[in-house]
């Protein structure tokens, strides 16, 4: 078993009732445990003209290969009607592996750590929820990241 970071988003249909049923999902995936969740963010688009969006990051215990997961996330995404029209355009669910044990993945599908993990707030300050101290893979402490990333346009949900 391994230790994975998914990080959730969604800014369409009900977006924290989505990420509600995208853990449920979560929990039911085949040598996987689902062992924490953040609090809910709410942030700005990446693009303007989108709706706000809602993030969190879920911990979970594999046993999963990479792509196995990231099939299965994808098979999750698409049952809560998750449409890629466009690239960061509006989406139901967005189910991204931010991390995955000590590995490092560099392949056509799957970058692990997630590319643009390190400039992102919203995925940042809930995986320090989950993680406080954490070092990545590639030698990067979440710590210096969070320095380098400002809690702005971030608003934490009650509960």
């Amino acid at each position: 078993m391994e230790r994975v970071y998914i990080g959730l988003g969604s800014n369409l249909a009900e977006p924290a009732e989505q990420l509600r049923e995208a853990l449920k999902a979560l929990a039911q995936l085949p040598q996987t445990a689902l062992s924490g969740v953040s609090s809910f963010y709410v942030s700005d688009s990446l693009l303007p003209g989108q709706p706000r969006y809602t993030n969190a990051v879920a911990a979970l215990d594999t046993g999963l290969a990479p792509l196995a997961l990231l099939d299965a996330l994808q098979g999750v995404e698409n049952g809560q009607g998750r449409e890629r029209l466009e690239r960061w355009g509006p989406r139901t669910l967005d189910l991204d592996i931010l991390l995955f044990g000590d590995r490092l993945i560099d392949e056509p599908r799957l970058k692990v750590p997630h590319y643009h993990m390190h400039a992102r707030a919203f995925v940042l300050y809930p995986l320090a929820e989950l993680a406080p101290g954490l070092i990545l893979a590639d030698g990067r402490a979440l710590d210096n990241l969070l320095a380098a990333c400002p809690f702005e346009g971030l608003e934490r949900l009650p509960g």
